[in-house]
């Protein structure tokens, strides 16, 4: 078996894919697993991508949105609308 990701590489990646996606479409966490998972085969599984969603969520670099469903997003800064 391929030697695991870490959780901070996991995290990491999934922040990437959140941040390319930013202001064309929203993620849902299974999106990122998906994703992961398709590309990265044995070196990543769903427990391991659910922490890494956790961490990012902890950590304050992603933010969860609701919007008829539960998206991972970057946060929204203050004041965004004046730039």
């Amino acid at each position: 078996m391929a030697d695991m990701l870490s959780i901070d590489e996991v995290a990491d990646i999934m922040y990437e894919m959140v941040k390319e996606a930013t202001g064309m479409r929203k993620l849902k966490p299974m999106d990122l697993t998906k994703n992961l998972i398709e590309g990265y085969g044995e070196k990543v599984d769903k427990k391991l991508c659910k922490n890494a969603i956790r961490k990012l969520i902890e950590s304050e670099r992603c933010v969860y949105t609701y919007f008829g469903g539960s998206y991972i997003e970057l946060p929204h800064r203050e004041g965004a609308a004046n730039d």
